[in-house]
């Protein structure tokens, strides 16, 4: 799953690790999902759309066939 967590993040000229303590994780985790290497779980989502101001959606771009 591709996210728009960088790109948001580096508009708001927020740091990773500022991300990181503002939803409670550790710097590598937002590095991570970043470089979709994870997908965050439904909690963490929700807690980056509120950080952001934002609907899930509009940051955690979905592709139907990532999924098969």
């Amino acid at each position: 799953m591709k996210s728009r967590i960088a790109e948001l993040r580096k508009a708001g000229r927020i740091t990773q690790e500022e991300l990181a303590d503002a939803v409670g994780v550790t710097r590598q985790t937002i590095i991570s999902l970043e470089n979709g290497r994870y997908n965050a779980s439904l909690l963490l989502a929700h807690k980056l759309a509120r950080y952001f101001g934002m609907c899930i959606e509009d940051i955690f771009l979905f592709d139907e066939e990532d999924a098969l």
